[in-house]
């Protein structure tokens, strides 16, 4: 059965810099084709491509990950009973995500011991891990909640009252949920598998980090005999050309998301909005690590996109042979390209993927060479280009006749 995967090929080249570090504070590295490369986690570009999405979609379509659930959950109660506010609402938030998520709901021993020394009122509940709800789902649970506030404990132990509450964490899932999944360790059966996969980004190159020894002056000291440095300090960083690699489940993420919620809103918009903003997510994001000390605030030089039927294909092997500056030029982008293009081409007619479609972003002289990968568009028609072919895909998969949601 064919299928709908977008895969999302970066060239970026990044200043010096400290994107990710690891628990030393070192920038983090990786060996590849026998060489120390500059690297960047999935995780914390994921993360950039999620803060991203608050610019770019509504926030009812949107998420929080966070272990003080509770609050968020009685805050919405509040908002839909305002008699039901304070340590009632606490109470009530509690007991309808223990229902929801099988998951343990309780005051952490440190906060609790801490505010019992100073005299303060218990702090509220909270989950034992990072839990991930869509708006919608926290809005769910609040309304199901004042629903059993005269007796919750009994209201939810109803088997038809605890399954709803079960059926509204697991439908109407955001779309950084649906894009990149949800693990509840609990309730394995609400757990969310990823639509979309992201790669470590990794240098083109090879990659030393170096240290930057720094000084900062006292501006109230004017002693003479006082005229060293009011602090110093070292950060490490590097800068690189950097491979980044992202691939897009399509069928995943449809199912995930379901077909539109409005009976004004066509089958396909909420997959066709999720894939505009993965797109522009990914690929305008940056990780903000130490970005106050490097303004390292770069884009891109080369995006790739290609619409393929059977499986995503990374290009990384392109760069297992490190790519080598030529003497007296410096520069690893035009190399990369050139290596970048041909490994395309070899790979493509090989396992006879020449049919897919694909689209290239690219800025500069020394992107040149893959002009011949695919389409010329700018940001903008890339997402329009990528979002129709998308729904056009859907409209053949989606069978006449088929009703759309209440």
């Amino acid at each position: 059965m064919s299928r709908t995967i977008i895969d999302v090929h970066v060239l970026q080249t990044v200043p010096p810099s400290n994107l990710n570090r690891d628990d030393t504070g070192t920038p983090k590295t990786a060996v590849y084709g026998g060489v120390r490369r500059a690297r960047v986690s999935s995780q914390a570009w994921k993360r950039a491509t999620r803060r991203a999405f608050q610019d770019l979609l509504d926030p009812v379509e949107l998420g929080v990950r966070t272990r003080r659930v509770v609050e968020l959950v009685a805050e919405r109660i509040t908002e839909v009973d305002a008699s039901l506010n304070g340590d009632a609402a606490v109470v009530l938030a509690a007991e309808t995500l223990r229902a929801a998520t099988n998951s343990k709901i309780e005051v952490p021993r440190r906060k609790a011991e801490s505010a019992k020394k100073k005299g303060e009122p218990e702090p509220p509940p909270e989950s034992s891990y990072l839990m991930f709800l869509s708006s919608r789902q926290i809005d769910g649970l609040a309304r199901l909640a004042v629903e059993g506030a005269d007796d919750i404990k009994a209201y939810l132990k109803v088997k038809e009252n605890k399954s709803k509450a079960r059926e509204i964490a697991d439908t109407r899932h955001s779309v950084d949920i649906a894009l990149f999944g949800r693990m509840v360790a609990d309730s394995a059966d609400i757990n969310v598998d990823a639509a979309a996969q992201v790669a470590h980004a990794i240098s083109v190159h090879q990659v030393e980090n170096e240290s930057d020894y720094f000084t900062a002056v006292d501006d109230q000291n004017e002693k003479a005999e006082e005229s060293g440095a009011g602090m110093i300090g070292t950060v490490d960083f590097n800068s690189a050309t950097l491979y980044r690699y992202a691939a897009l489940d399509v069928d995943r993420l449809r199912d995930n998301l379901g077909v539109g919620q409005r009976p004004d809103q066509p089958l396909d918009e909420p997959v066709r909005r999720a894939v505009r903003a993965f797109l522009h997510g990914f690929v305008a994001s940056m990780p903000t690590g130490k970005i106050n000390t490097f303004g390292n605030h770069t884009l891109p030089e080369a995006v790739i996109v290609s619409l393929r039927s059977a499986r995503p294909i990374s290009f990384v092997s392109a760069f297992e042979e490190p790519v080598l500056a030529p003497l007296g030029s410096g520069g690893h982008l035009r190399g990369a390209c050139t290596q970048l293009l041909a490994h395309v081409s070899d790979i493509e007619k090989a396992y006879e993927v020449t049919g897919d479609k694909s689209w290239v972003l690219r800025a500069g002289a020394a992107t040149e060479p893959l002009a011949a990968l695919g389409t010329a568009v700018t940001i903008s028609s890339l997402l329009d280009e990528v979002s129709d072919a998308v729904s056009e895909r859907l409209a053949a998969q989606t069978p006449e006749g088929q009703d759309r949601p209440a």
